[in-house]
């Protein structure tokens, strides 16, 4: 090992002598690149006598470091910095794959390009909206607002548009969400959720859901942990297509009143479901915030989404914007609030909740018919349940059809399919099939 990284030069560089703060510092030096790859770090029993911690300290905050990819190796051989943990990615979403001619892919939930309503004279009406073109960080136009809070599931003090539903998240999560804090979250969930949360170097709590949402006594375990912040999805579930009982929602709430946790809703479907909309923020406007993405409803280049919290959450929101954008696009606000008081749009989006409805559904009662159960629900995939994830995916694989892992959407193996129906028009029976032989491996192999 080179002079230059002893314990005594890592005591020089380490000032937060806690577990985080040594995880958090050595990371900022292996990502300035002081810390070159391929380096070899001290012995955890060296550095921990020249920092005057324990071993054990030492070893939960390198264990924090290969949880992040960052560092490799243990034991006799040393630890050293890995090749490529410096350059941050969304592990889960980079791993889809690109599927060539002759492939069905239903791996992405997305909408239907051909139900989206067009843009043209929205995106006309955006470029004529008041103040255009300034430089002042506003925080979401008033008519845009004003549109919002017409259907709002409670009454927020304050708003803010931002990039998208995923930015919205990756925002706050980086302004209010110290890094290594705790962050409960329902299982399954949103794979580009995990992704941020694990970027951020959260400890990750997962809540386990049945069809009914979170379980309380789920939720209430991971209370005990005191996370940060409780994130979960209030309405139409994006992967499992199920909605959050009314009976539920109570019990959680209830749950909720023995924390001081920050809530976050994350309402990623919005209009695709026909269920009224509601929100915990009716119990706890103070520590709430709820987020609604119209990408899948308006059409995802509007990148637009909006959330609602106190003014003070905002504030802390908007701040940590000024590093970057600053602000949402007038022109896309313009236009989303051109479309939500359009009734010809209305109307589409109705339609379109019909047919997405319908195509799920006409996957989910073939695969009843076969004798595989699919919760009824609605939204753009289906949740089916398999014996062997592996198995089932070889298996579609070897007849052309490509679906996303369960494992993608969970902290443990789930044995469970996500399939997109929102562009599955014909070819229903051929994957109920595909699906039905994938679910259960049987004697295969035996």
């Amino acid at each position: 090992m080179s002079d230059a990284f002893t314990s005594s030069w890592f005591a020089e560089k380490i000032s937060d002598r806690s577990i985080r703060g040594i995880a958090l510092e050595t990371r900022g030096l292996i990502r300035a690149g002081v810390l070159p790859v391929g380096a070899k770090l001290p012995p955890i029993r060296d550095l921990a006598f020249m920092l005057g911690v324990s071993p054990a300290t030492i070893s939960e905050a390198w264990s924090e470091l290969r949880r992040q990819k960052i560092i490799t190796g243990r034991g006799r051989n040393g630890t050293r910095v890995s090749g490529d943990s410096f350059t941050a990615k969304p592990e889960r979403l980079a791993s889809s794959g690109n599927y060539g001619a002759g492939v069905l892919d239903l791996t992405m939930a997305v909408p239907d390009q051909t139900l989206l309503p067009r843009l043209d004279q929205a995106l006309v009406y955006g470029a004529s909206v008041s103040d255009l073109n300034s430089y002042e960080r506003s925080r979401i136009l008033p008519e845009l607002e004003a549109q919002v809070r017409q259907s709002w599931p409670y009454e927020a003090e304050a708003f803010l548009a931002t990039n998208g539903g995923y930015n919205a998240v990756y925002t706050l999560i980086h302004a209010l969400v110290p890094p290594g804090a705790a962050v409960a979250i329902e299982e399954p969930t949103g794979m580009r959720l995990l992704d941020i949360l694990e970027d951020h170097g959260a400890k990750i709590l997962p809540v386990q859901c049945d069809e009914h949402g979170p379980k309380p006594e789920a939720l209430r375990q991971a209370l005990r942990e005191k996370p940060a912040a409780f994130l979960f999805q209030p309405g139409l579930h994006s992967v499992t297509g199920q909605t959050v009982s009314a009976e539920r929602f109570q019990e959680l709430a209830d749950e909720l009143r023995h924390s001081d946790v920050m809530i976050v809703e994350d309402d990623g479907v919005g209009a695709i479901c026909a269920t009224p909309r509601r929100s915990l923020g009716t119990e706890f406007p103070d520590r709430l915030i709820h987020i609604l993405s119209y990408s899948k409803t308006l059409g995802p280049d509007l990148r637009l989404a909006v959330l609602s919290s106190t003014r003070a959450i905002i504030d802390q929101i908007q701040s940590y914007r000024s590093f970057s954008s600053g602000w949402t696009s007038r022109i896309l606000q313009g236009a989303a609030a051109w479309m939500l008081r359009d009734p010809h749009v209305a109307e589409q989006l109705e339609k379109a909740r019909a047919i997405y409805k319908g195509r799920r559904d006409s996957l989910t009662d073939a695969l009843h018919a076969r004798g595989l159960e699919v919760p009824q629900g609605s939204g753009l995939c289906a949740w089916v349940p398999v014996a062997s994830e592996q198995f089932a995916l070889v298996t579609l694989a070897a007849r052309g059809i490509a679906v996303q892992p369960g494992a993608k959407f969970a902290l443990q193996p789930y044995n469970h399919l996500r399939v997109s129906t929102s562009t599955l028009t014909d070819r229903c029976e051929e994957v109920a099939d595909a699906l039905a032989l994938a679910a259960d491996p049987g004697d295969f192999g035996h």
